[in-house]
């Protein structure tokens, strides 16, 4: 199977570059298996699509605001997207990365932090230095990325960098989010809203989260032409006794596993078990899934 086969058109002005308010006014594809039919619906419409006794699986991964916006000495803007950070050390995207040289000083968000650049390796990466200006009010690089980092919004939604950042942190956060750590969010979450969940719970459909931290692999592109020939990239999970529990609790109740989102599957899918359970655990999976390969649990 080819990756080309996946190919399609996406025309640019049917990307939307805001969401819909409130969340689960978003728009609803639903594909019947059985029937093979499609139809169209909204997202405040998911209850009736489950059954009672399903659990739906969730992702409670919160997403760092690790995007960073800024300008050179020549007034050229500069845009840092931070992957990976120990300290000040840090791995990420800076652009535009042909133009910068190691060793260059940029000042991000309005001088709230310095970028000491490196050199860009082939894979497009650099590693760089983050640090606090003279006189900075913040105590350390950490907590001034907690108040000036943007959301790591993906290419394809543009913003000028001028614009105030907290609406796209608080909207690019699903509302169960609680274990900081993915570097862009796990989409398919992010149109449920309290009331939906409440919903759900009083309709006799139970939840569970796990934690699958959306890591820099998200923004690699795929290198091969044969399918089989893909190597996911790692990522961190867990899924706890608790959860494990529920899933052979709903199994034994004819309920269905429900996967909210590929990061949620890829993570039921790494603990599966013979007998469509799961054990809990935690670690790395690189997980691929893809047509024709078994699916266990969802």
């Amino acid at each position: 199977m080819l990756v080309s086969d996946f190919d399609f058109e996406l025309p640019e002005d049917l990307i939307a570059q805001t969401p819909m308010e409130p969340r689960d006014a978003s728009r609803l594809l639903v594909y019947d298996r059985k029937t093979r039919d499609l139809s169209h619906s909204v997202f405040s419409d998911l209850p009736r699509f489950l059954e009672v006794g399903d659990l739906l699986v969730l992702n409670d991964t919160a997403v760092l605001p690790c995007r960073l916006i800024g300008r050179r000495s020549t007034g050229g803007s500069v845009e840092a997207l931070i992957l990976e950070r120990r300290g000040g050390d840090c791995r990420g995207y800076v652009k535009p990365a042909r133009k910068i040289r190691p060793g260059e000083h940029i000042e991000l968000e309005d001088g709230r932090l310095i970028l000491v650049a490196g050199a860009a390796g082939p894979d497009g990466m650099m590693d760089f230095t983050l640090r606090l200006p003279l006189g900075a009010v913040a105590e350390d690089v950490g907590s001034c990325l907690e108040d000036v980092g943007r959301a790591p919004l993906p290419p394809y939604i543009r913003r000028s960098g001028e614009e105030d950042p907290s609406p796209d942190r608080r909207r690019y956060q699903t509302v169960f989010a609680s274990v900081p750590g993915a570097v862009a969010a796990p989409t398919a979450g992010l149109h449920f809203t309290p009331e939906l969940l409440q919903t759900l719970r009083a309709g006799g459909i139970r939840d569970a989260a796990v934690t699958l931290h959306v890591g820099p692999g998200t923004f690699a592109p795929v290198r091969v032409d044969e399918l089989s020939q893909h190597r996911m990239h790692a990522e961190w999970y867990e899924l706890s006794p608790a959860v494990a529990d529920e899933v052979s609790q709903a199994r034994a109740r004819g309920g269905r596993v429900v996967a909210v989102g590929t990061t949620a599957a890829r993570t039921l899918e790494t603990c599966g078990t013979e007998g469509a359970g799961v054990s809990a655990g935690q670690g790395t999976t690189d997980v691929f899934l893809h047509p024709g390969r078994r699916i266990r649990v969802v």
